[in-house]
């Protein structure tokens, strides 16, 4: 242990000036302290956030990461999210895990034809036949997201697309679909490795942003 002495002069007010240098140092001592253990938790949610790979059968379109929400709906309080999630989608079923930054299961999303199924972490669950109308049903209000299947993949989903974008490798980079702004980037051999997605309408703002963990 390093001890630090400070001889203080033997003058008026020199043990006040003194004092206030003492305070000084422990007060920049504590915002060091508050810093380095603010990294290191930092660093202990990024490790944790993704989760398992979901187990299946047969070939599949698999990826795992970071997920990170932003809403800011009309008249309420905004809300921010963000864990990991897994995604494993074998075209005749789309399973999709989400879990908070220290790996606890916050839902898991099942979604088949006909049929869309959120658990959430306590056994409850709701369904109904489409991913649409299963967040229509959570947040009350239509909220299109089966579109999320495609660009995830680095695809257009079937409908009505604007001023989609490609790359001089002809991959897809950004459009307007469903009232989403999709931008994707860091491309792989199974698609983007990031996915970003923004919408403004009478509700509101949201946003949601998935990063793929590399192996």
């Amino acid at each position: 242990m390093t001890v630090i002495m400070i001889r203080v002069p033997a003058r008026p007010g020199a043990s006040h000036a003194a004092l206030r240098v003492l305070r000084a140092v422990a007060a920049q001592a504590g915002r060091l302290r508050h810093v380095w253990l603010t990294l290191a938790l930092a660093g202990l949610l990024a490790a944790c956030a993704t989760p398992q790979r979901i187990e299946g059968q047969g070939p599949a379109f698999e990826r795992q990461g970071r997920f990170a929400v932003n809403l800011q709906p009309v008249g309420a309080a905004p809300y921010a999210a963000q864990g990991g999630f897994s995604w494993r989608d074998d075209d005749r079923v789309l399973r999709l895990d989400l879990v908070s930054p220290l790996g606890s299961v916050l839902a898991r999303i099942r979604v088949e034809s006909g049929l869309s199924v959120l658990e959430r972490a306590d056994g409850s669950r709701e369904s109904a036949p489409t991913p649409d109308d299963l967040l229509a049903l959570i947040w009350g209000h239509s909220m299109p997201v089966s579109g999320l299947r495609h660009w995830m993949r680095g695809e257009v989903a079937p409908g009505l697309v604007v001023n989609a974008q490609r790359d001089d490798q002809d991959r897809l980079t950004s459009l307007h679909q469903d009232g989403w702004d999709v931008t994707l980037s860091a491309y792989d051999d199974q698609g983007p490795g990031r996915v970003r997605l923004s919408r403004l309408d009478e509700q509101g703002q949201w946003r949601l942003q998935l990063i793929v963990d590399r192996p």
